[in-house]
């Protein structure tokens, strides 16, 4: 890579509601980009939530996020299925998912295992902390089970998951997900808008301005 690359980086972690929340506008986003910018360089950056974990999540925290879901319902119209708090047990724990991304990433699939987890999560009331779920995941777009077992329990995976981790942190974020265009060798952030594309692409250009 050199200096005059242009980059957007998505940082997102692939349990993250607000992230399916704002697939809709990112997909737009992208489009915009191909149409209109192809020298920008889109980068998928995990952001990493929340460590592996077997404890149950607290019923504080599961109230929260089930809070959470119904808000982002209201604000963006998501849909979610909330029957995953009656039929699931939930646990804090994204870095199982996060490392299933990487595994996709090395098959070119990373964007069709994000919407996988997202598809099991938020629609089909599955746990992606579980790895039978990711399993499913990865078979559902073509990555063979047992090779896809024995790589998300890799230490390489989790090595490469700890540096992007690492890596992510040092950039100019709050959350997720985040936008960070790597432009002329610096990091700007990028403000997110859920609803219209437009704006965010046209706070890209003027970055680059």
């Amino acid at each position: 890579m050199t200096s005059d690359t242009t980059k957007l980086k998505y940082v997102y972690d692939p349990m993250c509601s607000w992230c399916w929340g704002y697939r809709p506008a990112w997909i737009a986003l992208k489009q915009l980009i191909a149409e209109h910018d192809n020298d920008i360089e889109i980068e998928y950056c995990l952001g990493g939530l929340a460590a592996d974990s077997d404890v149950p999540m607290p019923d504080e925290m599961q109230g929260f996020l089930s809070q959470t879901w119904h808000k982002i319902a209201a604000q963006l119209g998501t849909e979610f299925n909330h029957d995953f708090w009656q039929v699931c047990r939930p646990r804090r724990s994204t870095y199982p998912a996060c490392r299933a991304c990487i595994v996709a990433r090395d098959h070119g699939l990373e964007q069709q295992m994000i919407l996988a987890i997202q598809t099991a999560y938020y629609l089909e009331a599955k746990n992606p902390s579980d790895i039978d779920t990711l399993v499913e995941a990865a078979d559902s777009i073509g990555i063979e089970s047992a090779a896809f077992s024995k790589a998300i329990m890799s230490d390489e995976v989790n090595q490469r998951l700890m540096a992007e981790l690492t890596a992510v942190h040092q950039l100019p974020i709050r959350g997720f997900p985040s936008l960070v265009l790597e432009y002329k060798g610096r990091n700007y952030p990028i403000a997110l808008d859920y609803r219209e594309a437009q704006v965010t692409f046209n706070e890209i250009k003027a970055s680059m301005a």
